[in-house]
């Protein structure tokens, strides 16, 4: 039984669609609420599109945060930095390959059809830290860890975790 604890948060990029409708629909708001002076009906519209706002800007900013403890990787969802939510836990032992994501280790892995999770930053920075892990055969996870994360990953599974 290992005794290392990680944690990584990890900020997810915002889509444009997703600024644009946030705006879109605050103006459409503050519209309707000018409306609201000389339709009555306008207010319904001010709340329905008030709402959408918020929704809009709750689910379009997105962190989330990686756990690792006693060879178990858990992945929370952060929405809008108020609302936490357990996405998948992950167990080492089921894990079959965690590497870089342009590593030549995951040759073997690419003609595989199996559902792929994006849990990164969605983002190709110069050089790339995602990673990527095959699980259960079933399932293809993208990451963004942090260098302790991938270390103590690495110290549980030598053999299956890849740096390179």
């Amino acid at each position: 039984m290992s005794d290392t604890y990680v944690e990584c948060l990890v900020q997810a990029k915002k889509s444009g669609t997703a600024k644009a409708v946030t705006i879109i629909l605050i103006v459409l708001t503050v519209v309707f609420c000018l409306a609201m002076f000389m339709f009555p009906v306008a207010m319904l519209l001010a709340i329905g599109t008030g709402v959408g706002a918020y929704f809009a800007n709750l689910y379009s900013n997105v962190e989330y945060e990686y756990l690792y403890l006693d060879k178990e990787l858990v992945v929370d969802k952060i929405l809008a930095q108020s609302k936490r939510k357990r996405v998948a836990a992950y167990s080492l032992d089921r894990m079959e390959i965690f590497a870089p994501i342009h590593s030549w280790h995951l040759d073997q892995f690419k003609n595989r059809n199996v559902k792929a999770v994006d849990y990164s930053v969605d983002q190709e920075f110069q050089p790339d830290g995602r990673y990527v892990m095959y699980y259960e055969g079933g399932v293809k996870v993208i990451l963004s860890p942090s260098q302790d994360m991938v270390k103590a990953l690495k110290s549980v599974a030598p053999r299956k975790v890849f740096s390179d």
